[in-house]
Order: C-alpha cells, then sequence, then structure tokens
C-alpha cells in the first residue's frame, strides 16, 4: 500500500565506554597480592629488596603529613586569599618590590604546583612581572612548613635549615632583581597577562577541596616516584660511588643539582629524599634543596604551559645556574 515507510530506528549504539583507571589498576595488583603472597614472600625475600623498601617507606611515611600540611595551606590560599592583598602591600618601586614579594613567601606558603596560578593571578592583578616571579621560586622554598620538614629530616643540623632558608630566598631574590633589568614582556605569553576573575564567594569551599586534591594528586605521585628511585639508588648504586661524590665536592654539586632536576620532588618532602643519601656532604645535599623548589621538569612543564614556552627556556636555565651558585655560596656561610 502506498502508506509511508518511517525507517526502523534501532537501538542506539552502544560504544564501550569502559575504561581501566589508576585506581582499578591499582586495586588488581593488590587483589594478585593478596592471593600470591606466599609465592611473592619467597621471591621478595632478598635483604637488598628489604632494605629498599624500609626506605622507600620511611621516605613516605616522614614525608606525607608535611605534604598534606603544605596542600592543604596552598588549597586555602587558591580559596580565601585574594591576589589584590599582595598586590596593595606590594611597593611600586620593582626593586622593593622584589624583596618584599620575597619575604611574602614566608608569610604565603604552597608547594611548586600551587605558586605558578598564583603568580599568574598576581601578574593578571597588575603585579610587576619581577616581585610575581620572585613570590614564585621563593613561596615553595622559604615557608615554615619546607622549613620544619627540613629541620625534622636533619636533626640535630639547625645550619642546614638557616643555608636552605638562606640559599632559596637569595635565588628568588636574585632571579627577580634579574627580570627587573633584563626580563621582557614579550617573553610572557599574553593570556598570563591577562586579568583573572576572583574567586566568587560561593565556590570559595569548592575552590579549596579541589586545590588541595589537586595538589595533593600531583605532588603524592611525584614523592611516591622520588622515594621510588631514592630506596632504588640506594641499593642498586655501590656506596663507592656516593664516596667518591663526596670526595670530588665539584662532582657532587653538579649530581645532585641534576637530580634535583630529574626528580621533580615536592618541597614539602625533598629534604626526606635528601636526608637519605647518607654517604653525602651536607653542601650537594643543600644544593639538591635549593635546585629542586626553583627548577625542575615539572615545573619547566608548568611554567611553559602557563608562561609560554619563550618565558621558560629562557627562565629556566638562568635559575638552575642561579640556585647553585646561591647555594653553594649560602652552604659556604652556614656549613
Amino acid at each position: 500500500m502506498g502508506g509511508i515507510i518511517t525507517p526502523v530506528t534501532s537501538a542506539p549504539e552502544q560504544k564501550s565506554k569502559f575504561k581501566i583507571s589508576s585506581i582499578e589498576v591499582l586495586c588488581a595488583i593488590l587483589l594478585i597480592a593478596i592471593l600470591a603472597q606466599s609465592q611473592l614472600q619467597g621471591v621478595l625475600d632478598v635483604p637488598a629488596l628489604r632494605t629498599g623498601a624500609t626506605v622507600f617507606v620511611a621516605v613516605c611515611v616522614q614525608a606525607l603529613p608535611f605534604l598534606v600540611l603544605g596542600v592543604l595551606i596552598s588549597g586555602a590560599i587558591a580559596a580565601f586569599v585574594p591576589a589584590r592583598v599582595l598586590e596593595k602591600v606590594l611597593p611600586k618601586k620593582q626593586g622593593v618590590a622584589v624583596g618584599v614579594a620575597g619575604l611574602a613567601g614566608v608569610a604565603l606558603p604552597g608547594c611548586e604546583c600551587a605558586s605558578v596560578p598564583v603568580a599568574r593571578r598576581l601578574m593578571g592583578q597588575g603585579v610587576a612581572p619581577a616581585a610575581a616571579l620572585t613570590f614564585l621560586l621563593a613561596a615553595p622554598a622559604v615557608n615554615p612548613v619546607v622549613l620544619v620538614a627540613t629541620a625534622v629530616a636533619f636533626p640535630g643540623k639547625p645550619e642546614m635549615v638557616a643555608a636552605r632558608f638562606a640559599g632559596s630566598l637569595l635565588t628568588a631574590m636574585v632571579m627577580g632583581w634579574l627580570w627587573a633589568r633584563w626580563g621582557k614582556l614579550e617573553w610572557i605569553t599574553e593570556r598570563a597577562l591577562r586579568r583573572l576573575p576572583d574567586v566568587e564567594p560561593g565556590a570559595r569551599w569548592k575552590t579549596f577541596v579541589e586545590t588541595a586534591r589537586t595538589d595533593l594528586v600531583e605532588a603524592g605521585g611525584f614523592l611516591v616516584l622520588g622515594a621510588l628511585i631514592s630506596s632504588a639508588m640506594g641499593v642498586l648504586v655501590p656506596h663507592q660511588w656516593f664516596g667518591v661524590l663526596s670526595e670530588q665536592i665539584v662532582l657532587g654539586i653538579l649530581v645532585m643539582a641534576v637530580l634535583a632536576v630529574v626528580l621533580a620532588l615536592c618541597s614539602e618532602a625533598d629534604a626526606f629524599v635528601a636526608a637519605s643519601f647518607s654517604a653525602l656532604p651536607l653542601l650537594p645535599k643543600l644544593v639538591f634543596l635549593v635546585v629542586g623548589p626553583a627548577v625542575d621538569v615539572k615545573l619547566f612543564a608548568l611554567q611553559a604551559g602557563t608562561f609560554g614556552k619563550s618565558f621558560a627556556s629562557r627562565f629556566a636555565p638562568v635559575t638552575f645556574i642561579v640556585a647553585i651558585l646561591c647555594a653553594v655560596g649560602a652552604g659556604v656561610v652556614f656549613l
């Protein structure tokens, strides 16, 4: 018949939405470990593995409380401390503003991941880039959480805390002064200088939770990676190698500086990893602690994504050199 033939619509095509997340992978690994614990116990009952596991657990357990405290503070800053507060207290003169921004890092702590968006917010509200970049370097390195963690990681060595504070603060201020003298705004991408809106009053707790959660996941991952590498180095690398580094101080300084860049540890946790290199003298460890919060691979990626590759490719190498020199200078004075 001449009726209208309506097309038969098939059921919506069911696409597979199953995705394996990291939580599911972890649960699967734990389940396998539980079911095969008797076999694994025989395989893993090796002195070297027991030593490495002890170092790994010790680093994580010691560092985790400071890491949690640090991300809670960084979340509170992002949610409840408007960037205009710093803008009001910073002097208009760039040279003086750099010094004030460096000291502001003591009062407003945060990890490296948090300091980059805060610095961008400062620039977006009219703060001079030199002062914002000084705060970026100072906040994760000279705040009370990091200094207390350093004191706990190096018991009975208050000179290590003083040396880290002086070296890190000097690094931040020198980089701020260098930018004030030779930095150019065209090196920074336009979106980083664009004014950012303040957090709405009704969304502050949500911002706090999201910022703290994100920082904890990111920084916690780097902490676990650093602890794994630290424990592996303690087991796999012969102690004679560290003995050579202790005898050749220049080589030890360079190796620990590069290691700080590669490991990319959170500043609330790096002191415990540095303390685990027991065969090294204090000066290479100090270089590790000063360089790490100032420049590493994750910071370079964050800075390139936030301020542009043109900025990061200039800022990171200069920061690396300045941090080594300032750490050595602080070490000569305090250590």
